[in-house]
């Protein structure tokens, strides 16, 4: 079986698009709102949790995704729609610039995976830590870590869920990056 890069002239690459500009919308919206309320939160407390408000509100309804899970989710999808639509822009890309990118995306590979590794450490400990002390399981969408700058500490669940996305689609990107290429003309 052959493998055929998609076109703009294809229908699969008209939803590939249309899911990218959903996936984009779902993006930046969550994060406005995010921004917004961690601002509200600031002014009237001088404090607040990066990703704690993303993490405490639900949509559709209660009990079901937060908004924490949504933005992983519209980021990875996203991601992949941009994958199968710009492919055209890597082919053409000399040697020293593709090597460039797979150095660079090697990097945020390997900060991702650290940093992913590091928050569900101190995940891990945390739960494990109040499990002991009170001999009750903690609510774990309100642990966060005060480390490295007390001011402005971040939400776990939160923190775990951007690295992992990070890390997948910089891994990802990096895969891709490593892939034979052919030139446009033999492609079409």
């Amino acid at each position: 079986m052959r493998i055929r890069h998609l076109q703009e002239k294809d229908r699969q690459y008209k939803i590939f698009l249309y899911i990218f500009y959903v996936c984009g919308i779902m993006m930046a919206s969550i994060t406005a709102f995010s921004i917004y309320s961690m601002m509200v939160e600031w002014q009237e407390t001088g404090f607040y949790i990066m990703g704690e408000v993303l993490v405490d509100t639900k949509i559709p309804f209660e009990n079901f995704a937060n908004l924490s899970t949504w933005l992983f989710f519209s980021c990875i999808i996203g991601w992949y729609c941009c994958s199968r639509i710009g492919w055209k822009k890597t082919v053409g890309l000399q040697s020293y610039r593709m090597s460039l990118l797979q150095l660079m995306l090697l990097g945020f590979a390997i900060i991702c995976i650290y940093e992913l590794f590091w928050s569900f450490t101190i995940l891990g400990a945390e739960v494990t830590s109040q499990m002991v002390i009170t001999g009750t399981t903690p609510d774990i969408d309100k642990l966060a870590i005060y480390y490295p700058d007390p001011d402005r500490p971040w939400n776990l669940i939160f923190a775990t869920k951007i690295w992992l996305t990070g890390t997948i689609i910089s891994a990802h990107a990096f895969y891709l990056s490593t892939r034979p290429r052919k030139s446009l003309d033999e492609l079409e």
